[in-house]
């Protein structure tokens, strides 16, 4: 029983934007089926940390947890910043229920125990919030991350973190995330949202302030889930 990662896979069964047309992306969903069935077995559990799906509503998006579903393993679900078919996890869940998708669970604003560990997290957001809006916003997100850290301390698991958006951009960092995993004790943070060459040395861990950050973009994994534990 093993937890792997993985963010940004974009699928797009129910609607017409495929990611094919972006250099790297060529046949993605082939990939990603492939090594995921090589590496994953039913008793693993895969995050995906967000941008799962274009879809821009849940119905819209049920081509595409079909076939997340039929995938082995269990799937801890995020919300990215092109979820745009998220509404409430109340809803989602119910989604999930009726179309019988029994392998695919909700991280937010809670946490999911993993053994000894804890998988906590939360979509977060940019690193520097300029509008009051946007401060509203990242506020709200440090909100949920403690409510699901705090979730971790009370049940005495080891709590693993994973955002959607990076709290570290190059050498600079968002002071409030970072700030709250030093606080609760976290060394490692994995997150999604980049992609493309340029971010090319954020493919391996990058350390900021003693924490280890891994980025979990599909792009940057060659499609295939990354073993977290």
């Amino acid at each position: 029983m093993s937890l792997y990662a993985i963010s940004d896979i974009h699928l797009s069964f129910g609607t017409d934007k495929s990611m094919d047309i972006f250099s790297g992306w060529e046949n993605y969903i082939e990939r990603l089926q492939e090594n995921w069935k090589k590496k994953i077995c039913n008793d693993d559990t895969v995050v995906v940390a967000g941008d799962i799906s274009w879809a821009s509503t849940l119905d819209d998006s049920l081509s595409d947890f079909k076939f997340l579903e039929l995938l082995p393993g269990k799937k801890v679900i995020m919300r990215g910043n092109h979820d745009y078919w998220w509404s409430t996890k109340r809803k989602v869940e119910l989604f999930f229920k009726e179309n019988n998708f029994l392998s695919l669970h909700i991280l937010h604003n809670c946490a999911i125990p993993f053994g000894k560990y804890c998988i906590c997290g939360t979509r977060g957001w940019t690193c520097f919030p300029e509008t009051a809006q946007d401060k509203k916003i990242l506020s709200r997100e440090i909100g949920r991350l403690k409510i699901s850290l705090d979730f971790a301390k009370n049940a005495n698991l080891k709590p693993i973190v994973f955002l959607h958006y990076p709290p570290i951009c190059n050498s600079n960092a968002s002071s409030q995330v970072v700030n709250l995993l030093i606080q609760e004790g976290i060394d490692k943070c994995y997150y999604g949202h980049i992609h493309g060459d340029r971010f090319i040395k954020n493919r391996s861990f990058t350390e900021y302030r003693d924490i280890k950050f891994g980025l979990l973009s599909a792009d940057s994994l060659n499609f295939e889930p990354i073993k977290i534990v």
